[in-house]
C-alpha cells in the first residue's frame, strides 16, 4: 500500500504545514503503509490556458513535470493534498496543479482511491482550505477520510500538539487502503460529478476510446 503526499507549500521543508502532514504519513507508516511527500515547489508546472487540447488525447501542449506527478499519484493508492492558507485559500502552487488536473478530473482517473487533507494557518481559514482540498479530491474521484488544520497563532508547537490526531488521521487512511471505507455523502457527490462528466466522455467516445472504454466496464456507461 502506498500513499502520497502532494505538499503546496512554497517553504518546501521548512513549512509548518509540511510538519503537520509528516505526522500523518507517520500514523499510515505505524499501519503498514509506504509513504512518500512531494513538493509541488520542485515541480516545473505550466498554468492551463484553457486551450482543450487535452480533449483529443489526454496529453496537454505544455512540456513540463505535470506528466511525472500524474504517474506518481496513479501508482499510489491514497493520497494528501497540503496546503498553508494563503488569504483564505490554498497556495498558488496548489492551485495551478489542481487547473491543470482537469482532464484527470472529467475522465475520473483516481477514481477508487482514498484520501485526506491537511492545512495550517496563523489565524484562520484552516477548515476553509481542508474542506477544499476534499471537495477537490471528490472531484478526482477519491473519497476523502478527513483532515487536519491548526491555527498556530504564531506558536510553533501548535502543530506538535496536534500530533497524536494527526498520527490518527493516517492510521486512518492506511485502515481504508487495506479495509475499505464507505461515506454515502461523499459517493453520493462523486456519483453526481461522474454524471455531469460522463457528457464529456460520450463526446468524445471517438478521440478517447480506451477511455471511453474504461467507463463502460466501470459501469459508468450503459
Amino acid at each position: 500500500m502506498k500513499i502520497l503526499v502532494i505538499h503546496g507549500s512554497p517553504r518546501a521543508i521548512r513549512s509548518t504545514t509540511r510538519r503537520l502532514a509528516g505526522f500523518v504519513l507517520e500514523g499510515a507508516a505505524d499501519a503498514g503503509a509506504e509513504t512518500e511527500m512531494i513538493d509541488l515547489a520542485d515541480y516545473r508546472i505550466t498554468p492551463c490556458t484553457a486551450c482543450e487540447a487535452c480533449t483529443l488525447n489526454g496529453i496537454c501542449v505544455n512540456d513540463d513535470d505535470l506528466p511525472a506527478l500524474v504517474a506518481l499519484m496513479n501508482a499510489a493508492d491514497a493520497l494528501v493534498f497540503d496546503s498553508p492558507v494563503y488569504i483564505d485559500n490554498v497556495t498558488g502552487q496548489m492551485k495551478v496543479f489542481f487547473d491543470r488536473l482537469a482532464d484527470a478530473i472529467h475522465y475520473q482517473q483516481f477514481s477508487g482511491k482514498y484520501g485526506c487533507a491537511v492545512a495550517t494557518t496563523a489565524e484562520s481559514g484552516g477548515d476553509g482550505v481542508v474542506a477544499y482540498l476534499n471537495h477537490v479530491l471528490n472531484y478526482l474521484g477519491v473519497v476523502s477520510v478527513g483532515g487536519i488544520s491548526t491555527a498556530t497563532g504564531g506558536r510553533s508547537e501548535a502543530v506538535e500538539e496536534l500530533e497524536p490526531a494527526a498520527r490518527a488521521l493516517g492510521k486512518k487512511l492506511a485502515d481504508a487502503v487495506r479495509d475499505g471505507y464507505s461515506d454515502p455523502a461523499q459517493e453520493a457527490i462523486i456519483a453526481e460529478n461522474r454524471a455531469y462528466f460522463r457528457t464529456i466522455v460520450e463526446e468524445n467516445r471517438d478521440l478517447r476510446t480506451e477511455e471511453y472504454e474504461r467507463w463502460v466496464r466501470m459501469g459508468w456507461i450503459r
